[in-house]
């Protein structure tokens, strides 16, 4: 039989690994941002509070996000990294042209990468021309950068002369997916982290891009518009050609990371996008307009991978995307149009993720 002291030493200690794995950021919180109907939100604060912000990723131990933002019409996005609780902000980027999708690298936080175009072009380039209706503007210039976790040292992992960027990190820090117009069409392409070894995934006309591996590596989730019709087919290869994407009818898919055994997931007219997945791979968490008949207002949305169990999250009427779970599963950080001080402003959020 074991003494009674190291027996109460043994407890003390699993006690205290056990209150480590439940440890909770310590936040202020305001719970009147909570839409009725958000049953998975709890304790939500807010992380922002003025500005375009967007696409933020928790760091490996779920204390900092790193993310894109930028506060004034005449201002390109740059990259930041937040400490959540303190809120202290540390711009990363050079500040020079525009910049978009940044990932930690998995799992020490030992680099970050992003895309930008300060190589092609130190300014901040012109505005998307909406007259022809709402598109994306594929900047030639953007390759895809790593870079210490202070910014320095911005080494670039593609040099091609067209689009690459929408890149994020595999979470044992060994390959990175991203999209590139390398072959004269938007496809999916994994690179090691040093940028060698470039694989493309995809080969089906019309746009692959926004995607994230499944924690274990196995799958990849990503959206992707494919046209049908000649028109639709005309359209896209016209706005290709200006450097364009128009972000229509957005589908969900998911397929092995080497490529193989592609599925779709959702089958629907609208814009699907900003895919995630649930911590245990077993759903996807993303961003859609299907409610809305005029297709303006996004809300946060989960689904099986085999498209059963749509589960509506967010009920806020307006802009809710880019929804991450943190590493242990606890929180989701997303952005949100909710509590504007100015119309146009995009914030970010992070709240107590509760399973039902």
């Amino acid at each position: 039989m074991l003494p009674i002291l190291y027996i109460l030493i043994i407890n003390i200690f699993f006690m205290s690994c056990t209150a480590q794995k439940e440890q909770y950021l310590n936040l202020s919180y305001n719970n009147s941002l909570i839409i009725n109907g958000e049953d998975h939100f709890k304790n939500i604060s807010q992380l922002t509070f003025s500005g375009e912000n967007a696409e933020a990723y928790f760091s490996p131990d779920g204390k900092k996000i790193i993310f894109q933002g930028h506060d004034g019409d005449d201002l390109c996005d740059q990259i930041y990294i937040m400490n959540i609780e303190t809120r202290e902000i540390d711009l990363v980027s050079n500040g020079e042209g525009v910049t978009t999708c940044s990932f930690f690298q998995y799992p020490n936080a030992e680099k970050i990468i992003y895309s930008s175009t300060f190589l092609d072009d130190s300014a901040c380039p012109p505005k998307p021309d909406y007259s022809r209706g709402y598109v994306w503007k594929l900047y030639p210039g953007y390759d895809i950068f790593s870079a210490e976790l202070n910014g320095s040292n911005p080494t670039p992992l593609t040099s091609s002369p067209g689009y690459d960027a929408e890149a994020t990190y595999s979470f044992d820090g060994k390959k990175i997916i991203y999209t590139s117009l390398i072959s004269g069409d938007l496809e999916l392409w994994t690179m090691n982290s040093d940028g060698s070894d470039k694989k493309q995934l995809t080969d089906r006309l019309g746009y692959d891009g926004g995607a994230f591996y499944s924690h274990d590596g196995s799958k990849i989730i990503w959206r992707a518009y494919y046209p049908q019709t000649e028109k639709e087919i005309s359209d896209y290869k016209y706005l290709l050609s200006e450097n364009s994407i128009r972000p229509m009818a957005l589908q969900l898919w998911v397929m092995n990371a080497d490529g193989s055994n592609k599925k779709q997931i959702t089958n629907n007219s609208s814009a699907n996008f900003g895919p995630f997945f649930f911590p245990k791979d077993d759903q996807i968490i993303f961003s859609s307009n299907m409610h809305d008949p005029k297709g303006r207002d996004f809300d946060l949305y989960s689904i099986n991978l085999d498209g059963s169990g749509l589960e509506r999250i967010t009920y806020f009427k307006g802009f809710d995307g880019f929804p991450m779970f943190s590493p242990n599963g606890k929180y989701l950080v997303f952005a949100s149009n909710r509590n504007q001080k100015k119309q146009g402003d995009t914030n970010l959020f992070i709240c107590e993720w509760k399973e039902n």
